[in-house]
């Protein structure tokens, strides 16, 4: 059941979600929770943006590079301890709550934008 507030399409429209290549990915041992330090390409217009995700069931900071992979690209930055996030990797909780990430089917470019 969903509880949440119904949201109008203008609402969708202002969260920007982007598609981007994962180019880089280091173990964040800083952090409270395991967590992996990711750099993603979302193309020519946006460039590279950095994030921190705690998806260390899953991925290792190997296994990710080169995965494509969805992102809210229009939050403001967020300070993780001593590392700035500015953006959102985007997943689903598998059956113990895990994240697993979302990603296209087919390789798509750098930047598309959701729809």
């Amino acid at each position: 059941m969903n509880n949440k507030s119904p949201i109008s399409y203008d609402d969708f429209t202002k969260v920007d979600i982007r598609v981007g290549t994962i180019v880089r990915a280091e173990n964040f041992p800083e952090a409270i929770k395991p967590a992996i330090k990711v750099w993603i390409d979302f193309g020519p217009v946006l460039g590279e943006k950095k994030t921190s995700a705690q998806i260390t069931r899953h991925y290792t900071a190997d296994n990710i590079i080169g995965l494509q992979v969805a992102a809210v690209v229009n939050f403001p930055p967020r300070q993780i301890g001593k590392f700035m996030s500015e953006v959102l990797m985007l997943g689903f909780p598998d059956s113990n709550n895990e994240v697993v990430l979302i990603h296209p089917s087919l390789s798509v470019p750098n930047g598309g934008k959701l729809y």
